[in-house]
């Protein structure tokens, strides 16, 4: 274990903007915005994606390449930018979590049926730091990924966003599997936008208020620097209905039971406040310096499962329900507390008995209507980037250094660590979690004349050297701690997330140095080639060596043909081989914990696991672009093989013969995570134990057209993903087919997805509409997999009208599903409470309308 210095929030704000402003003494002052081309994309957009030839757009390059523009972004009604690249870009999918520990602070987001940490994520070109949480709970296909949190972004300080659909890690590095997603900043040097917007559900509920501002400031005559704010709050929902277990004992007596006893919905989102800064300044011939960073916190509070006052396991009941968990406090004295029989005639006389007497105690004296925990917490992310770049003749070069943190503080309350009995607090701080990542990279191109080539053959070339660090830190002690009744069978820790333990505490890095090559010429004026090789350097499990074709070729006038092949790889994250936790989840239809161990762990080691190896894939695509002018049309198909995927592997139980066999040391391993409670019998950790085949076909059109005397434009998009396990563990006689977490990873996702929109801009008015499609989905009820819902298609309707007050002042009103679209009814909503299938891609919440009112100046 290594200790280090972390940067701080504030020094990463001043690295960030530090190159700009020693320049020069620059005069700060606003000015009238240049009148934009309406709300209308240029006609060549340039993308930095993909390619490292300067000034191609996206039709030139052999990788698909989705560009989201500003205009595109500003008209979506959503709040969120996971959930506003979900409504644009069908092969990316996001759902709400409702009750998934630590996936409902930083959601999971999937590109092209693969899970969020098989993507890369940058800013402006550069790596962006993934998130310090790790999703044990994250719907099958990113159950145990740590990628980064795309939520931190505004969308207010974009000015593109361009999806990389394509393999890519010969290219950038680990991670780009399922391709590349890359949030370039505003640029404005004048101006300033403020935009307020306010939003409700259908039911009354989520109510969301969302303040944001961009604006442009002048660094003297050659500089800039574009500042983005953005504040946000929106309340929980609840889709619920009463549970079964809740209702009966209400219609016996219990007037004790919360209606409903458990909460299905999004959670509370609080003080979510978001900062970025991006700045340049050119210092002529050629060179100019740049600096971005963010700024950013939020807080999230949401629900757990309701905790049966009869059932409940190490609080309430050890049999089944049949007796009272009842403690002695004055063990070794004598003292013989009444056994108490659950619907016993005599029940309530024997509670009060216990009440009245100083020596006994009983969970059901604090909680007569059993307890629902509150799970969340706060997260703090900041990032800054410095650099140069600039050319000396024809080599381009572009150096710079990176580093950023995520900072996660678990908080739970309403609910007790049951072995401290009668002076257990009910609110805990199980720990942090902390990710911080630093890069330094030097880029350089040069182009070079190649006699019977159409173009200069360019040549880019590179060096990166990376830090990846993972923090566990302990929860306060009250959340971990071993109490004095944990031998009358009182369970250990706070109840649905343990805390950590000091001896889970650590700090775990990994370095690692890469050189790569990438080569693209037109070679003809109809032929483009391209070929990298990348080698990596890692000092954990050392180096790894990857590479990637491509070609173009424009097969007429208006048909473009293109195709790579490249091979790939992801590392396996510090955070992924020596985090430990406890998730609370469904276990043959009983709540029961589960731990997660490191697998190279005592613990770990004992249940069979091993070091983890980086996972490895191969990516196949094939496709073409038709432009005729005003209709523009691609297809690409996509076909990724991958070996040695980490995920988490099924609960194993430790069986009577190994709790006998436990060794000293094996004993404290399994009391650091809960210890062996009745409801405390499995345990995880990572392994890469799945092979998997996806593939899938990504359609995009569009034609422009004159309408009614406005500018209209149409857009088709779809996406076919398919996923195979080609090998992996089943688990016989849970499903015909194999378990259900394998099930989740090849159908968790819908199979098909697809929108259709419609903008119109005429004078002062603009409308926009869009009808999306979401295939079905299976869906293992609180990942039991004998809870299976194997839900409907989808179909919700979007839509906006915006209207200008004047120049300068415009206001919408929208709704993203308009007539109220829900997802398949829970068959199963009486044993836990929810009313529809919480997976659903498209959410569960319902209708949602919003008035929203901007100023650009």
């Amino acid at each position: 274990m290594k200790k280090t210095t972390n940067l701080s929030g504030a020094s990463l704000l001043a690295l960030s903007v530090a190159s700009a402003l020693i320049v020069a003494a620059p005069q700060f002052a606003f000015a009238q915005a240049a009148p934009a081309a309406a709300d209308e994309p240029s006609a060549e957009v340039i993308i930095v994606t993909g390619t490292r030839r300067v000034s191609r757009s996206a039709a030139d390059t052999p990788a698909p390449v989705d560009i989201i523009g500003g205009a595109e972004i500003a008209k979506q009604g959503e709040s969120d930018t996971s959930n506003l690249i979900r409504n644009l870009v069908p092969s990316f999918n996001v759902n709400t979590q409702a009750i998934n520990d630590a996936s409902s602070i930083v959601r999971p987001v999937n590109l092209r049926g693969l899970a969020p940490d098989q993507t890369l994520v940058l800013v402006n070109g550069k790596r962006r730091h993934r998130a310090a949480v790790i999703n044990f709970l994250g719907g099958g296909v990113s159950d145990g990924a740590q990628g980064p949190d795309i939520s931190s972004i505004p969308s207010i300080a974009l000015k593109q966003v361009e999806v990389l659909r394509d393999g890519a890690a010969a290219q950038y590095g680990s991670d780009a599997i399922a391709g590349v997603m890359n949030f370039i900043l505003r640029t404005d040097s004048s101006g300033a936008e403020v935009e307020a917007k306010y939003g409700q559900f259908y039911e009354g509920d989520g109510t969301t208020y969302q303040v944001a501002g961009n604006f442009g400031l002048g660094l003297g005559e050659n500089g800039f620097a574009n500042v983005s704010l953005e504040y946000r709050q929106s309340g929980a929902t609840s889709r619920s209905v009463q549970r079964g277990d809740a209702a009966a004992l209400a219609a016996a007596g219990n007037t004790a039971i919360p209606n409903p006893a458990q909460i299905w919905g999004q959670p509370e989102l609080k003080s979510d406040y978001k900062a970025f800064v991006n700045a340049g300044f050119d210092l002529g011939n050629g060179r100019s310096i740049y600096a971005f960073g963010n700024y950013g916190t939020r807080e999230t509070d949401g629900g757990f499962y309701y905790r049966n006052p009869n059932t409940r396991g190490g609080v309430f009941s050890n049999d089944g329900g049949v007796t009272r968990l009842v403690a002695d406090t004055t063990p070794g004295t004598g003292t013989t507390c009444p056994v108490i029989t659950i619907g016993a005639a005599n029940e309530a006389a024997l509670i009060a008995q216990v009440k009245a007497d100083p020596t006994c105690f009983a969970f059901i004296e604090k909680f007569p209507g059993g307890f629902t925990p509150r799970f969340g917490g706060e997260l703090v992310d900041y990032a800054g980037a410095v650099g140069t770049k600039g050319n000396v003749g024809k080599l381009n070069y572009d150096v710079s250094f990176s580093a950023g943190r995520n900072d996660v503080t678990f908080h739970i309350n309403n609910t007790i660590n049951a072995s401290l009995g009668p002076n257990s607090p009910t609110e805990f701080t199980p720990g942090q979690q902390i990710q911080t990542e630093k890069n330094f990279n030097i880029d350089l191109s040069y182009a070079v004349p190649v006699k019977s080539f159409a173009s200069d053959l360019n040549i880019a070339g590179g060096f990166e050297w990376r830090n990846e660090e993972f923090e566990l830190i302990a929860g306060d002690a009250a959340s971990y701690t071993v109490g004095p009744f944990v031998n009358q069978g009182f369970s250990i820790g706070s109840n649905g997330f343990n805390g950590f333990r000091p001896s889970d505490a650590g700090v775990w890095d990994r370095t690692n140095t890469a050189f790569y090559v990438d080569l693209e010429a037109d070679v003809t004026e109809k032929l483009v080639l391209g070929a990298a090789v990348r080698t990596e350097d890692f000092d954990t499990f050392g180096q790894t060596t990857n590479y990637k074709l491509s070609g173009l070729l424009r097969a007429t006038d208006v048909l473009t043909l293109r195709s790579t092949y490249s091979t790939g790889f992801r590392a396996p994250t510090p955070g992924q081989a020596n985090v430990v936790n406890t998730t609370t989840s469904l276990i043959g239809g009983v709540l029961a914990n589960t731990g997660t161990v490191s697998p190279t762990s005592v613990l770990g080691q004992l249940l069979g696991g091993k070091e983890l190896k980086p996972e490895e894939s191969k990516n196949f695509s094939l496709g073409g672009a038709l432009d005729l002018g005003g209709l523009k049309v691609t297809v690409d198909y996509f076909n990724i093989k991958m070996e040695d995927r980490i995920r988490l592997r099924s609960g194993v139980p430790l069986t009577p013969a190994q709790i006998a066999a436990l060794t000293p040391a094996q004993l404290a391993a399994v009391n650091a995570i809960g210890g062996l409670t009745s409801d405390f019998t499995n345990f995880k950790y990572f392994v890469n134990g799945v092979d998997s085949t996806t593939q899938g076909l990504d359609f995009v059109a569009s034609y422009p057209l004159d309408l009614f005397g406005g500018k209209t434009s149409l857009n088709l998009v779809a996406n076919w993903t398919e996923t195979d396990i080609t090998r992996g563990e089943r688990l016989a006689g849970i499903e015909a087919d194999g378990s259900a977490g394998l099930l989740q990873l090849e159908q968790g996702l819908p199979k098909y997805r697809g929108n259709i929109s419609i903008n119109h801009y005429q004078n002062k008015w603009s409308v926009s509409a869009r009808l999306n499609y979401y295939g079905e989905y299976y869906d293992p009820h609180a990942d039991d997999p004998t809870l299976p819902i194997y839900a409907d298609a989808q179909v919700t309707f979007d839509t906006e009208v915006g209207y200008d007050l004047t120049d300068k002042l415009k206001i919408s009103v929208g709704a993203d599903n308009l007539f109220d679209s829900y997802p398949t009814s829970n068959p199963y909503a009486t044993i836990l409470g929810a009313k529809y299938s919480v997976s659903a891609p498209a959410g569960f919440g319902g209708g949602f309308y919003y008035l929203k009112l901007s100023y650009k100046h």
